[in-house]
């Protein structure tokens, strides 16, 4: 099968799993409180249960021992994400909410970590690692689409309930065109090869920014449709702001993808992804749709662009040991997100807001990018391959 071809199933697998399996809560939230099914301080909970499901099923993914195994995680990820998407229909409280976040936490960090070793891996066996990059894309696109379907429907005057079961519809649509098109994962022909040694330091500072920016980001991509369904008391102009962050974060994949890979480039890059991201979150703090609309943009932009840029630096850091290495950060950024619902949650309780919590994510963010910047600044790791692996040239380990 065409590497094309391979590369489109795992973009559309992102999709399913985080664009809607995953990030399908935020434009519910509104629909959620105005039910009186959770308060705003039970949906911190809600979205803080689907964040502990992240960081199981991360550490889960980290022990496959097998392509058999890889490609079973794969596969039952992706088809979890739909059924439980569909179950959500008829949930009704905290409680029943909770527990298929959870799970579908758990799905979505399967597919996530199985399909960016396999999107980067089959990329640059076809020297063509924008491709890969642009699967980061698909959670994007996730988002555009789950936040237009709200809109429309809301403008229909339905509820929640309607809102899972369109989501459930559109997850199952793309899955049965996907399935078929999975790439199979591959026994790693490095890892006998692999030499043995620590991990480079600036590994162990990229692991700690990146569960920084699990707990800065987690807020507004939480909270943002129902701040500004706060803010704009229900107009059908709030639901613009889910599809607009969505559209930012396809425009900072597609901006990261098409930049020139030169020596230190990733690292740089990233640490202005972070404090960009660390602006708009602040930003959100702002009165009115001046500040949400900034917010947006500058939080939206880096939102995947960051995580692709992180995934490109931890291969350049350490090549031989990138699909390990894709768990322990997916897992450290999922105990960073887990901890900001709770923030959340404990901000709404003690002030009736979350005017706190933005304030300590935005902190978080901006320390995020001090500790990358601070990063050895020496040439990493297998940079010389990696950017051979760019320019399209024959590259050996």
């Amino acid at each position: 099968m065409p590497p094309l071809i391979r590369l489109l199933a795992c973009f559309l697998a992102l999709l399913v799993a985080m664009g809607v399996g995953r990030f399908a809560l935020t434009p519910q939230l509104p629909h959620l409180i105005a039910e009186g099914q959770v308060s705003l301080t039970g949906a911190g909970l809600v979205a803080a249960a689907n964040y502990l499901g992240y960081l199981v099923g991360a550490l889960d993914a980290v022990n496959a021992r097998s392509p058999r195994q890889t490609r079973w995680r794969l596969v039952i990820g992706l088809w979890a994400s739909v059924l439980l998407t569909f179950a959500s229909v008829p949930a009704e409280g905290l409680w029943p909410h909770a527990l298929l976040r959870f799970a579908l936490g758990v799905a979505s960090a399967w597919v996530l970590v199985v399909v960016t070793g396999l999107s980067q891996r089959i990329a640059a066996e076809a020297n063509r690692p924008r491709l890969g990059s642009l699967v980061f894309a698909g959670p994007a696109l996730g988002v555009m689409l789950t936040g237009l379907l709200a809109l429309g429907l809301n403008l229909h005057g339905q509820g929640s309930a309607t809102l899972w079961l369109a989501f459930g519809a559109l997850a199952l649509v793309l899955t049965l065109v996907t399935q078929p098109l999975l790439p199979r994962p591959q026994q790693p022909a490095t890892a006998a090869a692999a030499p043995a040694g620590k991990r480079p330091q600036a590994l162990y500072a990229l692991l700690a920014a990146y569960g920084l920016v699990g707990l800065g980001y987690i807020i507004p991509a939480t909270f943002l449709s129902q701040m500004a369904a706060a803010r704009f008391h229900g107009q059908w102009q709030a639901d613009l702001f889910w599809p607009a962050f969505g559209l930012a974060a396809a425009l900072g994949v597609v901006l990261v993808s098409l930049r020139r890979q030169r020596p230190g480039g990733t690292r740089r890059w990233l640490v202005a992804a972070l404090w960009l991201q660390a602006l708009g979150t602040l930003a959100c703090t702002l009165p009115g749709m001046a500040g949400l609309a900034l917010g947006v943009i500058l939080s939206g932009g880096p939102f995947l662009a960051g995580m692709q840029l992180v995934m490109q630096y931890a291969r350049e850091l350490a090549p031989h040991g990138h699909a390990r290495n894709v768990g322990l950060l997916t897992a450290a950024f999922a105990l960073g997100q887990l901890l900001g619902p709770l923030l959340a949650a404990l901000s709404s309780h003690f002030s009736g807001g979350l005017q706190g919590a933005l304030y300590v994510a935005g902190a978080g963010l901006l320390l995020a990018g001090g500790l990358m910047l601070r990063a050895r600044s020496g040439e990493p790791v297998g940079a010389n391959s990696f950017a051979k692996q760019a320019e399209g040239l024959p590259c050996r380990h």
